[in-house]
């Protein structure tokens, strides 16, 4: 069956990328990482800042980007330009501006059609800010995962880490405090719980535990199709 949309949403640390790795793997789905789009093309506009960046420049930059999701073995790839860019786009300056880059309404409205494109006619996990409400809002499941903003600091941290990026706990808290602040409050396609998504918190569950009670509710609604 093609074109079954699991939507995950959340606020960043929360586990919804891990989350939708594995429960895309388990059931052969294509993995949609939003974020790493959204990474992708902050990288590209602080590349351009130095020389202002306005209306104008959006649109150029939106019409020479080129954004590409591989999975390449085990490992997922984020390819700008055709450079693979899946370590820049994590490192910390990129985590200061991916919130207000993200708000740009024709940054929104430039990645939503190209998520859509890449999603059609296949069985796909996509997590973000704006799935369930805006990019996909008749996926057949929507979840909403939160998490107390220490354990999200911790997680997050721990991930810069595995990617040789040390970064101070405190300065990862204040990040984060500020993207929850920026993306619930921002005008165009705020973070907000779809009406009809699964809320699950995971401040006392591990990644296993994730995985297996999405896995759970998805393979619930394939099966009731």
């Amino acid at each position: 069956m093609a074109g079954f949309i699991v939507a995950i949403d959340g606020a960043a640390g929360s586990g919804k990328s891990t989350t939708a790795k594995g429960v895309a793997r388990r059931l052969n789905f294509f993995y949609l990482d939003t974020g790493a789009m959204y990474r992708a093309f902050t990288l590209k506009y602080l590349q351009e800042k130095s020389v202002g960046i306005g209306e104008p420049v959006i649109k150029r930059l939106l019409q020479e980007t080129r954004i590409r999701l591989e999975k390449e073995g085990d490992e997922y790839h984020t390819y700008l330009d055709g450079e693979d860019v899946s370590l820049k786009i994590r490192e910390p300056e990129v985590n200061r501006f991916v919130s207000q880059v993200s708000a740009i309404p024709e940054v929104r409205e430039w990645m939503v059609h190209q998520q859509r494109r890449i999603a059609k006619d296949k069985n796909v996990v996509c997590e973000g800010r704006d799935i369930g409400t805006v990019v996909f809002p008749d996926a057949q499941v929507k979840i909403f995962m939160k998490a107390d903003i220490e354990v999200r600091a911790r997680r997050r941290k721990k991930e810069l880490l595995e990617k040789d990026i040390d970064v101070d706990l405190a300065e990862v808290m204040e990040n984060l405090k500020f993207r929850d602040q920026y993306d619930s409050t921002r005008e165009h396609s705020p973070l907000r719980v779809a009406r009809d998504a699964v809320i699950i918190d995971t401040t006392n569950l591990t990644i296993e535990q994730e995985i297996n009670l999405v896995e759970k509710i998805v393979r619930a609604r394939l099966k009731s199709l």
